[in-house]
């Protein structure tokens, strides 16, 4: 396993530097570039564009040099001094930028998986014991339900029933009088207030998709041969449900950690737009609107890094929980 691991790492290496061309030349595809939409900006605004600043401001940018120069300049900040790079928009460090909303991002979207596996695992696992029963229909029911309802009318809907009903300010993670305040108990109950409303919003879809695999796997393992040789040499049924078979049937949980990290930055941007939270994918959004080639180069590159570990831990966790899996 450890052979494996390292193997794995050094793997890793070369496909960040891939992940990190493809992710600038991705950013370069757009015709133009910052300065471009900022022109476009000001002349629909009405402002006069002085052409001698524009031409002063593209070679501090270094919008003048080739794309592998611009490349090669950004590559290495990031390997020799972990340097990002600089937002043009926001005039501020990449790093900076990034990890202000990483913090909200990494709470909002673990809260959320846990959300989601404590309860799609109870009732998938029902709904394979207990098939065809009145129980496993509604919960099917409500599952088609949740992967129908888009998330932001969800959360539109979540927001008039917290602020008509319950009397909560809606919007962002925090109430108004704790906006900027240092943290304190009084925060941190105000943030768990705050945080029902996008946990649900953001675990529905993904709570309901997992119900329905958890369901199909564990139904389909409860028929094989070593149950039946089980409950024949009389095992308690929960110990012939819970010790083999539904530990089979979670591999799809475990294996879904790839793509769930990846969706720490960029999966939630619609849910956070219509929340206001303060998350990493509105910023991201609107650097690419804006052509900010760093600040969307960083956030695809940690992208890809992201989905790099998800695997990584993901094939480990699997080798621990199937004993069928083994790396030789």
């Amino acid at each position: 396993m450890i052979r494996y691991i390292i193997k794995r790492l050094l793997y890793m290496i070369p496909t960040l530097f891939g992940m990190s061309l493809i992710a600038f030349l991705i950013i370069q595809l757009p015709p133009g570039d910052y300065l471009t939409s900022m022109i476009a900006s000001m002349t629909q605004s009405g402002q006069n564009v002085d052409p001698a600043q524009i031409a002063l401001l593209r070679r501090i940018y270094g919008f003048d040099d080739p794309i592998y120069v611009q490349y090669w300049k950004w590559i290495t900040g990031i390997v020799t001094r972990g340097d990002f790079g600089h937002s043009f928009e926001w005039n501020r460090p990449v790093s900076e930028l990034i990890w202000d909303r990483m913090g909200a991002t990494l709470s909002l979207s673990i809260a959320s998986l846990l959300f989601v596996w404590a309860v799609s695992i109870p009732i998938g696992i029902y709904s394979a014991v207990r098939r065809h029963s009145i129980s496993d229909h509604v919960f099917t029911f409500f599952g088609f339900l949740g992967l129908a309802i888009p998330n932001f009318i969800l959360a539109l809907t979540l927001m008039y029933v917290s602020y008509r009903f319950l009397g909560q300010s809606v919007g962002g993670l925090y109430s108004p009088e704790y906006t900027g305040a240092p943290m304190s108990w009084g925060k941190l109950l105000d943030l768990l207030a705050h945080l029902w409303i996008p946990v649900i919003v953001i675990g529905t879809a993904g709570t309901a998709k997992l119900i329905r695999i958890l369901r199909a796997n564990l139904t389909d393992e409860l028929h094989k041969p070593y149950v039946v040789t089980a409950r024949a040499k009389g095992l308690p049924e929960h110990k012939v449900i819970l010790k083999y078979p539904v530990r089979i049937a979670l591999n799809p949980v475990v294996s879904a950690i790839g793509w769930v990290l990846p969706e720490l930055v960029s999966g939630i941007t619609i849910t956070a737009i219509v929340l206001n939270l303060p998350t990493a994918g509105p910023l991201l959004l609107r650097a690419l609107i804006s052509q900010d080639m760093y600040l969307a180069g960083s956030f695809i590159l940690l992208m890809g890094v992201l989905t790099l570990v998800g695997m990584l831990i993901s094939d480990i966790l699997l080798a621990l929980l199937d004993p069928r899996i083994r790396f030789r």
